[in-house]
């Protein structure tokens, strides 16, 4: 991304000057404040939005090869289909036969440790489980590309860390190219390869900071005295930008 600006009618300046370098199998997160347009840039990213200057572009061999799986910040299921028929849509949407489709969605299912309610409708699913199941959809089409937006935020703690440890062990076995917007510098520091921190909108790049941190994440990590100095940069960081940390 090369100069990105993005504005709204009002006019309402939500982006301005965004430069950022992704890397194949980079996992990246965005940090801001909220209303700073970290969701937008998503957007724009995935191509649900265009920007109204500067350049998006893909090299070679990623705008050959390159599926996105996209995880909003509500599970979006739909309320009729069960967990199963849920994650085997974006198959179905394509076309692929049904016995197929439907294998590849029970894996995906497994994949996230949900094979238990593979049979449940959202309605029976915590808030949790139906995450699970948006994740495991967003994977069955085996993205080379997967953007997150705040997915686990309206989540408990003890399940958002799972739910990271999760995503993580995916990421390492996989390594797709990840980007994932979070207002948690806990979330970030664990999740990142990489951290991107936005400032107040308008959205621009206050630092891309590379974690100091082992490839592999543990959940003892959380603890250790060099998680926590990492964690500071980034905060540090959001405070240069004016940053409102919620």
């Amino acid at each position: 991304m090369r100069s990105v600006r993005r504005v709204f009618p009002g006019p309402v300046l939500a982006i301005d000057g965004v430069d950022l370098n992704i890397a194949p199998g980079e996992f990246v997160a965005i940090l801001g404040p909220s209303g700073c347009g970290k969701s937008t840039l998503l957007r724009i990213i995935a191509g649900l939005d265009k920007a109204d200057a500067g350049s998006i572009q893909a090299g070679p061999a990623a705008a050959e090869h390159r599926h996105i799986g996209y995880v909003f910040q509500d599970a979006s299921l739909l309320p009729w289909r069960n967990a199963l028929r849920n994650v085997a849509l974006p198959l179905e949407l394509r076309g692929v036969p049904r016995a197929e489709r439907l294998a590849a969605a029970a894996e995906a299912i497994q994949r996230v440790e949900l094979a238990d309610a593979i049979t449940r409708y959202p309605a029976e699913l915590s808030g949790g489980m139906r995450m699970r199941v948006s994740l495991a959809r967003a994977l069955v089409t085996h993205p080379t590309l997967l953007l997150l937006d705040e997915p686990f935020a309206a989540l408990d703690e003890i399940t958002r860390q799972q739910l990271d440890q999760q995503l993580h062990q995916l990421w390492y076995e996989r390594r797709m190219t990840v980007v994932f917007v979070t207002h948690s510098i806990i979330e970030a520091t664990f999740l990142a390869q990489r951290a991107v921190v936005l400032t107040r909108r308008p959205a621009r790049v206050i630092l891309h900071h590379q974690l100091d941190l082992p490839e592999r994440r543990t959940a003892g990590l959380r603890t250790d005295n060099q998680f926590s100095r990492q964690m500071r940069i980034l905060f540090e960081a959001l405070e240069r930008g004016d940053g409102k940390l919620t």
